[in-house]
This record gives C-alpha cells, sequence and structure tokens, in this order.
C-alpha cells in the first residue's frame, strides 16, 4: 500500500506542474512593447500590451521594445574627395514601428542598423570636401538619415534621426587648416585694417569739405551783410547830404550878401579856435574883407536885391523828389533786411541738405 505521505508529495508535485504548465500560458507584455508570439515553430500572431493567454508549453513569445532607440556608430577613418583622412562618429535614433519585420525580416536590427550607417557615412562623406563636411553637417544628417529610413523600411524599423557627433581630421590635416586660418584672419585683419583707414581719410575729407563749406558759406553771408550794411549807410547818409542840400537851397535863397559875410565870418572864427598851425582859406580873402567893410557901411553901397523864391528854385533845377529819386521809408528798409535774412536762411538750409546727402552716399558706400 501507498503510503500517506508518498500520496501528499504526489498531490504537491502535481499543483507544481499544473501552476508550471498555466503560468507558461501566461504572458504580460509591457505598455512600450509588443511581443511575436509563436506556437510550435509558426507565426500566430502579435501580442499587444496587457495581460495574454497563449498555449501553455508549446508556445514561443519574443518581446519587441517600441520605444526610440540610440545607436552609437563607431567612430571609423573616411578618405573625402580632396583626400584629407577624417576619423567621423554619429549617433542614430530610430524606432521599430512594424515587430514582425523587424523580428522575422533581419537578424538583429540594431547591428544591421549601425553596419549600414558605417558603410553610408562613408559613402557620402567620401564624396564630399573636407570643408564642405565641416560647414554642412546639417545636410549630411538629413541626407544620412533619408538613405538609412529608406533602407531600414523593409525591417520595420524608422530611422528618426542622424547626428554627426565628431568631424576630426588627421593631424597633418589639423595643421595646415591652422595655417589657412591663420592666415584667413590676417586678410580679413589687413582688409579690415584698411577698410577702416580709407573710412577714416573719407570721414576727414568730408569734415575738413563741410568745414570749408561752413566758413566759405559764413564768409558770404558777412560779405553779404558787411555789404547790405555799406549799401544801407551810403544810401543813408546820402539822402541825409541831399536833404541837406535841399534845405540850403530853399533856406539859402533869402539870403543876402550881408548874411553871406556874417556866415563867413563865424566860419573863419571857428577855424582860428583849432590847434591847426596853417589856415587855408576856400576863397578870396579880398572878397571877404570887401564885404565886411560893406556890411560895417564904410564899403560901397549894398544893393537891394530880390529874394528868390522856392518856386524859382524848382523850376530852374527841378522838384526835389525827382532830384533825389524815392527816398526808403523805415519800413521799406526793415522789409529787406527781412527779405535778406530769408535768403540767408535758405541758403543755410540747402548747405544742411548738400552735407546730409554727402552722408548718406558715405554710409552707402
Amino acid at each position: 500500500m501507498v503510503s500517506a505521505s508518498a500520496i501528499v508529495a504526489l498531490v504537491v508535485l502535481g499543483i507544481i506542474v499544473i501552476l508550471a504548465v498555466m503560468s507558461s500560458g501566461i504572458k504580460i507584455v509591457r505598455p512600450y512593447e509588443q511581443a511575436i508570439y509563436m506556437r510550435l515553430g509558426r507565426y500566430v500572431r502579435i501580442l499587444d500590451q496587457g495581460f495574454n493567454l497563449v498555449a501553455p508549453m508549446i508556445n514561443e513569445v519574443v518581446k519587441i521594445d517600441l520605444r526610440t532607440q540610440v545607436l552609437d556608430v563607431p567612430r571609423q577613418e573616411v578618405i573625402t574627395k580632396d583626400n584629407s583622412p577624417t576619423n567621423v562618429d554619429a549617433i542614430i535614433y530610430i524606432k521599430v514601428i512594424d515587430p514582425k519585420k523587424a523580428f522575422f525580416q533581419v537578424t538583429n536590427y540594431r547591428t544591421a542598423t549601425i553596419y549600414l550607417a558605417q558603410t553610408t557615412l562613408r559613402s557620402i562623406i567620401g564624396d564630399m570636401e573636407l570643408d564642405e563636411i565641416l560647414s554642412n553637417r546639417q545636410k549630411i544628417n538629413l541626407h544620412l538619415r533619408d538613405v538609412l529610413d529608406e533602407a531600414t523600411d523593409k525591417w520595420g524599423v524608422k530611422v528618426e534621426g542622424v547626428e554627426i557627433r565628431e568631424v576630426d581630421p588627421a593631424g597633418k590635416v589639423k595643421d595646415s587648416m591652422e595655417e589657412q586660418t591663420s592666415a584667413e584672419r590676417l586678410r580679413r585683419a589687413a582688409i579690415l585694417k584698411a577698410d577702416g583707414s580709407k573710412r577714416a581719410a573719407i570721414l576727414n575729407a568730408e569734415g575738413e569739405k563741410r568745414a570749408r563749406i561752413l566758413a566759405a558759406e559764413g564768409l558770404r553771408q558777412a560779405k553779404i551783410l558787411e555789404a547790405e550794411g555799406e549799401r544801407l549807410a551810403i544810401i543813408l547818409r546820402s539822402q541825409g547830404d541831399a536833404q541837406k542840400l535841399r534845405i540850403l537851397s530853399v533856406g539859402a535863397s533869402p539870403l543876402d550878401s550881408k548874411a553871406l559875410t556874417v556866415l563867413s565870418l563865424d566860419t573863419m572864427k571857428s577855424i582860428g579856435d583849432g590847434q591847426a598851425t596853417k589856415i587855408i582859406f576856400p576863397f578870396e580873402l579880398t572878397k571877404l574883407i570887401e564885404g565886411a567893410s560893406e556890411y560895417l557901411g564904410v564899403g560901397r553901397l549894398t544893393p537891394q536885391r530880390d529874394v528868390t523864391k522856392p518856386e524859382d528854385i524848382e523850376r530852374a533845377v527841378g522838384k526835389a523828389d525827382e532830384i533825389l529819386g524815392p527816398i526808403p521809408t523805415p519800413e521799406e528798409l526793415h522789409a529787406e533786411l527781412k527779405q535778406l535774412e530769408k535768403a540767408m536762411e535758405a541758403d543755410r538750409i540747402e548747405a544742411e541738405e548738400i552735407a546730409k546727402l554727402s552722408q548718406k552716399t558715405e554710409k552707402k558706400e
């Protein structure tokens, strides 16, 4: 007979076997995964995330990660189009979009993508010159991504991005590049220095030109004002002299020889009061003495002459207004000065516009 302990052991063993069989039929798929379900070596279906029941003991489930994966393309030496040895490495961002293709169409999609990136990168870099590689990394990235994405599409893998991490030319190439860069910087410095000297010379010449223009304009305006002031002074003096002559011509008509003699003697008295040692008489002295004697009553009798009237003088020499011409009033003189100031202001504005135009031309150059 079988003992009770043996029976218990068999029961426990049976329970363990049943649990093992049942657990082999339960598959848990994480949210970022999908699983390939195969039964007896035959593809059945894709298992989605969560709890999944499959045939126990005779199933095979392979889980595929659907997250974006980062692959490091190993550093490799590439010969550029201009025969410059260059070390290049890159980073690839891939994502599985079809787990069935990623499992059945390629042995290892990660390794296959890395090797494909190496060969494609070598081909692209080999068709470009070193300067172009250093200055067009973004262009290389986009081109490499498009080529890899098209090639890996049959593997159910999408290439989301490619980044060239480092482009490291060989030592001798670096030395040549540094010499070239130094020469280029020296050339740019010389160009900038020459351009600065040219601009400084232009600005100095422009400043001297503007200074001369302003000095000439100031001198011209000063001469205009001096000439205008002199003209107005001459006009006013001439008008004063003309008015004086007019008054004398009108007022001297009733004077007789006695009055003229008194005026002459008074003039001689004024001359004698001066500090001059020589006195020059602008008329004949005997005539003056004769007039004085006649005034005193010891000379010949002074005949009574008719007094000349102003109307007779105007008929003889013409009217004073016709002789003197139009005499400007103070208001007219003030208006003329205003017009002159406006003209000078217009000239100043024109000079400033010329200076501004020259500055704009300078900036454009």
